[in-house]
């Protein structure tokens, strides 16, 4: 198996039991080692008072776009951190993106960014988060 075979496993096995993920209607859309694309639509029931989608959705989003994205090496890794950044409101029925990308893997820990816009709409998206996420390596495969 190649590391795009292993990656892609990796991302099987674990949606397979994400029932958070499943629940909330996110799907990973790309998969590859060390990134991962999620997305989601933000329904009625995700906003706040504001009539915005609450930050929580938002950091899910992300924070499911960075485990996938930390979970491709066949090693079972977990969070040990993370912040973001809300940068716009986003409303009922947008379409949201979070892209995963390694920044850095050391040992058994790692440094992840993902960048959360909407879907794509010309010309470009909108960035309505920035999230950076720390995880450590169980020392335990995943397969």
């Amino acid at each position: 198996m190649d590391a795009q075979d292993v990656a892609r496993r990796c991302a099987e096995t674990m949606y397979a039991a994400d029932t958070a993920s499943q629940q909330l209607g996110i799907t990973i859309t790309d998969i590859a080692p060390g990134r991962a694309t999620a997305t989601m639509e933000i329904r009625d029931d995700m906003l706040n008072g504001h009539a915005i989608c609450h930050g929580g959705y938002i950091f899910t989003l992300a924070d499911t776009a960075f485990a996938f994205a930390c979970n491709t090496y066949d090693e079972r890794t977990v969070a040990a951190g993370a912040d973001i950044t809300f940068l716009e409101p986003v409303r009922a029925g947008s379409e949201l993106v979070a892209v995963a990308v390694e920044r850095a893997r050391r040992g058994r820990s790692g440094l992840y960014d993902v960048t959360v816009t909407t879907a794509p709409i010309v010309p470009a998206p909108i960035v309505v988060a920035e999230f950076r996420g720390r995880c450590r390596s169980l020392g335990e495969p995943l397969l």
